[in-house]
């Protein structure tokens, strides 16, 4: 583990989020936290998919925790670790479903294209997604981005760490 480059709060809690860094600033934590409980608990993007999109994000900016989280609404959904291993750089070659396929072009146009992915992938997306979830999907992406690349520019995170279970997030109370 390298040093962090923002010291995280003094606190005893196990919640690895609210011993990070980005618990210096909690009322925009317990902003972020509202978003993306009504995403992954209030959406209509199944949570196998936000799933596999959220894992490919992980991978490309290279996060460790978020590689190694996985969400149980998404293994409830049938994620296995089968097809988590199937989200790699050559995913377009793989056994995957076309919806999975869809948003995989959509994480990678973010990250290669700013945000704009081909005709061909645009194509991809709308015949598998509704407006509505094509909507959800580029907000989850970008919260995906966002806050892996914050973990990641705050420094303290371990070199790796084990494939772990975790509740799928909710609206805080």
């Amino acid at each position: 583990m390298k040093a962090p480059r923002v010291a995280p709060p003094k606190t005893t809690s196990s919640d690895p989020i609210q011993a990070s860094p980005l618990a210096l600033q909690s009322e925009s934590l317990h902003a972020f936290l509202r978003l993306y409980g009504v995403l992954w608990s209030r959406g209509v993007v199944d949570p196998a998919t936000k799933e596999v999109a959220r894992i490919r994000n992980a991978r490309r900016i290279d996060c460790p925790i978020c590689k190694a989280i996985r969400f149980a609404g998404a293994r409830e959904a049938g994620l296995t670790e089968s097809i988590v291993d199937r989200i790699r750089d050559d995913w377009a070659a793989r056994d995957l479903a076309p919806r999975h396929k869809a948003a995989l072009a959509l994480v990678d146009a973010f990250h290669d294209e700013a945000g704009a992915p081909s005709p061909e992938a645009c194509d991809e997306l709308a015949a598998a997604f509704t407006p509505e979830e094509r909507a959800e999907l580029a907000a989850g992406v970008a919260l995906f981005m966002g806050f892996s690349k914050i973990a990641v520019a705050l420094g303290g995170l371990p070199d790796e760490i084990p494939v772990h279970e975790q509740p799928t997030p909710d609206v805080p109370a």
